[in-house]
């Protein structure tokens, strides 16, 4: 599986988050691929966001009035697309001001995790994680426990 993150900011290659990120990016047995653009107006995050979205990817949009999935529901959810055909995801993270709805529009999967504000940077270390952990419930690794 082909994963692309999609982040408005930069993430400080020496940062904490950063680390996290490298880590659970190194762990995985997918191919995860990062693109960033710096913080600006709405109209020209959504552009970069929806310009950069591979052809043929399922689009999933972090926003908070998505669907609050367990890791597991959100793992079958990727298998079914994976059994369907589909070999690349792509995940979309927001500005400050969050995403706007032609942006929404384009999801695949309008996803929460949680009613948190979370810190962009942060949200990557934590989407990084689940990803990996979403590849490990799949390959039946004993990562994750219930």
């Amino acid at each position: 599986m082909k994963v692309t993150i999609l982040a408005i900011g930069k993430c400080k290659k020496t940062s904490p988050e950063a680390m996290i990120i490298n880590e659970y990016v190194k762990r995985s047995g997918w191919d995860i691929f990062i693109k960033e653009k710096d913080n600006s107006n709405q109209e020209d995050e959504a552009k970069f966001l929806q310009s950069s979205i591979p052809h043929g990817a399922k689009v999933v949009v972090l926003d908070e009035r998505g669907e609050n999935l367990k890791s597991v529901e959100l793992a079958h959810k990727i298998a079914d697309w994976q059994n369907n055909g589909c070999s690349e995801i792509c995940f979309l993270i927001g500005g400050a001001d969050g995403h706007l709805q032609s942006t929404r529009d384009k999801a695949d999967l309008i996803l929460s995790f949680g009613k948190l504000t979370l810190p962009h940077m942060l949200m990557r270390a934590v989407l990084s994680e689940q990803i990996y952990r979403i590849q490990t419930i799949l390959s039946g690794h004993p990562y994750h426990r219930e």
